[in-house]
């Protein structure tokens, strides 16, 4: 596991610890306030996981295309 992943992993944990924390003092009010911004770290999370490189453009993708005329187009 990277060094990355294992920050990521730790960061989680605390938020969570944290959350349950405010849950078991009574506190449900902020943890009701806080649960969009977890499914966000969540899914933050999952994605930088499964993601290791971002993709490449191949040349194809950067070539430039020319629009050929057809023949109802008239070239001036």
């Amino acid at each position: 596991m990277s060094s990355k992943q294992v920050l990521t992993v730790v960061v989680m944990v605390a938020v969570f610890a944290w959350s349950t924390v405010m849950t078991v003092l009574g506190h449900l009010a902020a943890v009701a306030a806080l649960l969009p911004s977890l499914g966000l770290l969540v899914q933050q999370i999952v994605a930088a996981l499964h993601t290791t490189q971002s993709p490449r453009p191949t040349p194809a993708d950067t070539a430039p295309t020319a629009i050929a005329a057809g023949p109802e187009e008239s070239v001036r």
